[in-house]
C-alpha cells in the first residue's frame, strides 16, 4: 500500500551498462513481485555517456546521478538515496543474477545485519564458464578471501562477491569511506569489527553481459589495492608481528654476545651487537607504529573501540610512558659515560674496541628507545584527543 515503508532497496552502480541494464532492473523487479517484497530499484549513474540513464527511468527505476567518479562513490551514492530498511547492492552487467534477491531477502529475514553472496564452489556456489578469468577464480579471490579470513575473523568465504544485502542500521554504523573497489571490502572488514551477524548465501556468476566494453575491474591495480587496504586496516599484520619478531631477534643477538657466547664455532662480538642493536630499534619502531595506526583508527571512526588498547592505555599513559623514555635514555647516557671514562682513563688514547663497544652499543640502542619514547608518548596522546578533550582544554 502506498505509504507503507519499503522492505528493499536494489542499489546498481551503473557506468555505460546500457547492453544489460534493462535486464537486470527486470529481474530485480520481478524478483521482489513474485517473493511479496515491497521494494525499488535506484541505479547510481556514475556519468555515464551511453544512453543508460534512459533505459533505467524507462525500465522503472529511479536513478541517483553521483559526480565523484568510483565504484565505491557510485554506491554510496546510490544507498544515501535509498528508502529500504535492506539495501541489496549488485553490479549492472548481468553476471549477478538478481532473480536470486529472494534467498538474500529470506536470510536478512533470519535476523542477518549482512549476507554476503559466494560464486565459489567452496562455499556451495557456482561460476560458469567464461564467467570469471583464471587468475581471479583460482588465485585473487581464493587467497583475499583466505587474507580476510585470518587477518579480521570474517566468516565469508567470497570477500569480492559484489552482490550482497545489509541493514540500513549496520551501513549507518559502519561509516565507509573507500570510494574504489576497496568499498566491499571495507564493508566485510568493519562489519566483522562490528560484530554484525553476518550470513552467507551460494550464487551462480554468469558471464559479462556487456558487448561495448570490459569490466572496470583491473585484475593487478585493484588487487594490490586490496591487499594494501588489508594491511592498512590491520597494524597488527603490518607492524605488530614483525615489530615483535624483530624485537625477539635483537634481544637474542644480545643473549650470545653480551655473555661472549660461541655457538658451534662462532664467536659473536661487537658487529654481532650492532646487529641486534638494529633489529631492536626496527622492531621497536614498528610496534609504535602499530600503535600510531590503532590510535588514530579508532580516534577518526575508522574502527569501532578496542577494549585491548583501553586496557593497554590504563597501563600505559604518557606520564609512565614519558618516565620510563627518560630513564631509558638516562641508563644509555651512563653506558656511554662509562666508555667515556675508559677513554679519558687511557689518556684519550686507542681503546679496546671489543670491550669499549660493548658498552657503547648497548647504550646507544638504550638512549634511541629512549628519546622515542618520549616523543612517540607525546604523539599517541595528541593522535588519542577526541574534539570534547580538545574543547575542554
Amino acid at each position: 500500500m502506498q505509504g507503507e515503508p519499503l522492505e528493499l532497496s536494489v542499489v546498481m552502480p551503473c557506468l555505460d551498462e546500457a547492453d544489460t541494464l534493462a535486464t537486470c532492473i527486470s529481474k530485480a523487479q520481478r524478483a521482489m513481485a513474485e517473493h511479496g517484497v515491497r521494494g525499488e530499484v535506484i541505479v547510481a549513474d556514475n556519468g555515464s555517456q551511453d544512453d543508460s540513464v534512459e533505459i533505467a527511468e524507462g525500465a522503472g527505476a529511479r536513478v541517483v546521478h553521483v559526480a565523484e567518479r568510483g565504484y565505491g562513490s557510485a554506491l554510496m551514492g546510490g544507498i544515501a538515496a535509498s528508502q529500504g530498511e535492506i539495501v541489496l547492492m549488485g553490479d549492472a552487467d548481468d553476471s549477478y543474477d538478481f532473480l536470486e534477491i529472494p534467498a538474500y531477502v529470506d536470510k536478512m529475514r533470519e535476523g542477518y545485519d549482512l549476507v554476503q553472496g559466494c560464486r565459489l564452489p567452496r562455499g556451495g556456489g557456482r561460476v560458469l564458464p567464461g564467467a570469471m578469468p583464471f587468475l581471479h577464480r583460482w588465485f585473487g579471490n581464493p587467497l583475499l578471501s583466505a587474507l580476510v579470513r585470518l587477518m579480521f575473523g570474517a566468516p565469508v568465504t567470497d570477500t569480492y562477491c559484489g552482490m550482497r544485502a545489509f541493514t540500513r542500521e549496520l551501513y549507518q554504523r559502519l561509516d565507509q569511506r573507500c570510494t574504489g573497489m576497496e568499498f566491499a571490502t571495507e564493508m566485510i572488514i568493519k562489519s566483522t569489527l562490528h560484530a554484525a551477524r553476518i550470513g552467507e548465501v551460494p550464487i551462480t556468476l554468469h558471464p559479462d553481459g556487456r558487448r561495448a566494453h570490459g569490466p572496470h575491474l583491473r585484475t593487478f591495480r585493484d588487487g594490490w589495492r586490496t591487499l594494501r587496504f588489508f594491511l592498512l586496516f590491520s597494524p597488527r599484520w603490518l607492524f605488530l608481528v614483525p615489530g615483535v619478531l624483530m624485537v625477539l631477534a635483537g634481544l637474542a643477538g644480545y643473549a650470545a654476545v653480551l655473555p661472549g657466547l660461541r655457538i658451534g664455532g662462532v664467536e659473536f662480538g661487537p658487529h654481532s651487537l650492532l646487529v641486534a642493536s638494529l633489529a631492536i630499534l626496527m622492531g621497536y619502531q614498528s610496534l609504535l607504529f602499530a600503535i600510531f595506526s590503532k590510535t588514530y583508527a579508532i580516534a577518526t571512526g575508522l574502527v569501532p573501540e578496542d577494549a585491548r588498547m583501553s586496557r593497554f592505555f590504563e597501563i600505559v599513559n604518557l606520564e609512565r610512558g614519558l618516565l620510563v623514555g627518560f630513564g631509558s635514555l638516562l641508563l644509555g647516557i651512563g653506558l656511554i659515560g662509562v666508555a667515556g671514562r675508559q677513554w679519558r682513563l687511557e689518556e684519550f688514547g686507542a681503546l679496546d674496541y671489543a670491550q669499549s663497544m660493548r658498552w657503547v652499543i648497548p647504550g646507544v640502542t638504550l638512549a634511541a628507545l629512549g628519546f622515542q619514547t618520549i616523543l612517540s608518548g607525546w604523539f599517541v596522546s595528541v593522535l588519542g584527543m577526541t574534539r570534547v578533550e580538545m574543547k575542554g582544554r
